[in-house]
């Protein structure tokens, strides 16, 4: 079970206050409010002087505005930039700069914010736009002198300002030439860290790791104590998979910052990520010792006893969110899950019909509709089902896939075939849609559409290890093509070696070409992992064969327990059990 995400690249920029940034550059275009022509013009530096504008101006400005009401923007345009030059007012600079951008006319947009600058100098979003023009124009020298300027006007805002500019040019792939012109300026200011921090941002955003630990360390070597620089350090060793140096980097900064709770809980976070469940819970543990109130530590914390099987203590935790409203659809959730793996069906839809808002409503009822399914209430778990379509119309693809699933169980096979094959019309590239129909495919022997669909797949995606098991293993199972199959599964084996799936696949493969001794040792690997019906039906298979009964019905007995229904294990009692007695 995932219980958390690392944070994204962008992450702790927003949680430090960019929220809501990403558009504001890009809204300039959309906005042209009027000015309000009582205001002077004095009123756009001090708001103490008072001025009248010109009889003539103020024509102008009227003339302006009504030609820009009927979408006449050039002779708005024209207007408002002569009753800039007039009045030297830059609030009418602006004016018209903003209707050179809703225009998209970048060399009027030019001239109108450069009359802007030239009355306004330190006017920060006249210095973003012109550094956005400039960048997008490839003129590097020009978006230099804004951005240079931007660090010495803003400081404190420059980062938010140039991640501004890298959402409005991530749709023209030229976040790297922001980054060259960043790298520019970190020449003339080789004692600013904020250069070096925003150049590690956008590496990431570039995809580029390497490049981004290099800029996060010299924006450390400049400013060694800067936490949210180490911080971002940390999370760019977890996105590159060192959850090692990530968890160290974290718990360094932990013991500076003994107080942060940002950094605790972004360690906690890399150490459920490397598994390391028991450490993940004591730094839980340790926030919520110094803060009785944190219910999300809390909630956390639950979740990790989960994890580590505690159901019991996570049904403490969460029964006491369930005081707090603003917590109780999740805790509701994670109460009926624990239900529901007592096997407690009617407490776990009791719990999962409590689930009204927030984020795990469509998880609590796919929840319910599967324990309905269990529970061979299929009417029930169709009427849910539909509801859940005009409810959840932007999920349609994943309610198509519970379809197929309750079709599948009902083993109406043809009826998931053909509701699969409608909507692969719609989606013909969706690798959940072709994957899940060749697995119907194979129910109703149309190999020759499972080698297609799957083939497919992996001609867009060759180390997808899911399909590269589910055709190998067909292969081996109902054909004689075990090269082939052999092919596909060592790949699928080299992929995930550990995954109990295909270590059966691969080791029934090794029992249909007679290497029965290697057969063994693959699928009680497997079962070791995973004990369900069908690995436990050939690994049952393997030891009759060798002659091992006794240990062959022993494993037969104990799945057949949990799963009395299990078609693979009732194929082995009839073929091999049966005929035996």
């Amino acid at each position: 079970m995932v219980i958390f995400r690392l944070i994204s690249v962008l992450t702790l920029v927003l949680l430090n206050g960019c929220a809501g940034s990403q558009d504001k550059l890009n809204s300039q275009e959309e906005s042209v409010e009027p000015v309000k022509m009582s205001q002077t013009k004095g009123e756009t530096q001090s708001g103490s002087t008072k001025t009248e504008i010109d009889p003539d101006v103020m024509y102008m400005l009227l003339a302006a505005e009504l030609a820009g009401q009927r979408g006449q923007y050039e002779i708005a345009l024209e207007g408002y930039m002569e009753a800039a030059k007039r009045t030297k007012d830059p609030r009418f600079a602006e004016r018209a700069a903003k209707i050179a951008m809703y225009m998209k006319d970048s060399n009027k947009t030019n001239e109108a914010v450069s009359l802007w600058l030239s009355q306004d100098p330190n006017n920060i979003t006249a210095r973003k736009i012109a550094a956005l023009s400039a960048l997008r124009a490839d003129d590097k020298q020009v978006a230099v002198e804004h951005v240079d300027k931007l660090l010495i006007i803003d400081p404190a805002g420059f980062e938010n300002s140039m991640l501004e500019l890298a959402v409005a040019l991530e749709k023209e792939n030229k976040v790297s030439f922001l980054y060259d012109v960043l790298d520019a300026l970190s020449l003339r200011h080789r004692n600013q860290a904020e250069v070096y921090f925003v150049q590690s941002l956008l590496a990431m955003q570039m995809k580029n790791t390497d490049l981004a630990k290099t800029k996060i360390q010299q924006a450390l070597d400049v400013q060694p104590d800067w936490d949210k620089a180490q911080i971002f350090q940390a999370q760019i060793s977890a996105s590159s998979g060192d959850l090692s140096s990530a968890a160290k980097l974290l718990e360094k900064a932990a013991a500076k910052y003994p107080e942060n709770d940002k950094i605790k809980k972004l360690l906690a976070q890399v150490l459920i990520k490397a598994e390391k469940y028991e450490e993940a819970g004591e730094v839980y543990q340790g926030i919520i010792s110094a803060n009785p109130n944190d219910a999300e530590s809390q909630f956390a914390l639950a979740l990790v006893h989960l994890q580590l099987s505690r159901d019991n203590k996570a049904e403490d935790i969460l029964k006491k969110l369930l005081e707090q409203p603003e917590w109780q659809s999740q805790a509701s959730f994670y109460l009926g899950k624990i239900e529901e793996k007592r096997k407690n069906t009617k407490k776990a839809m009791a719990w999962f019909d409590k689930v009204k808002d927030g984020p795990f409503v469509l998880d609590a009822e796919i929840s319910a509709i599967s324990l309905l399914a269990k529970d061979n209430q299929f009417d029930e778990a169709n009427s849910r089902l539909n509801s859940l379509r005009s409810q959840f119309p932007k999920q349609k693809l994943r309610l198509i896939l519970i379809q197929a699933e309750l079709y599948n169980q009902q083993k109406q096979y043809e009826q998931a075939f053909n509701l699969l094959t409608n909507a692969l019309a719609d989606m013909p590239e969706q690798k959940e849609l072709l994957y899940t129909r060749a697995l119907m495919a194979e129910r109703l022997n149309r190999l020759d559409i499972l080698e297609t669909d799957l083939k497919k797949i992996l001609a867009e995606d060759p180390n997808n290890a899911e399909a590269l098991n589910a055709l190998g293993y067909t292969l081996a199972e109902k054909t004689d093509r075990y090269a082939e199959a052999e092919k596909y599964l060592e790949k699928a084996l080299r992929l995930q070696p550990d995954e109990a799936v295909i270590m059966d696949s691969y080791g029934w493969l090794q029992f249909k070409l007679g290497n029965t001794e290697q057969a063994l040792f693959y699928l009680q690997k497997a079962y070791a992992k995973r004990q369900e019906g069908e690995i436990a039906a050939h690994l049952a298979e393997v030891l009759w064969t060798l002659n091992r009964k006794s240990e062959a019905r022993k494993v037969f007995t104990k799945a057949i327990k949990d799963a009395p229904e299990d078609d693979d294990l009732l194929d082995f009692q009839q073929r091999v059990l049966n005929t035996a007695e």
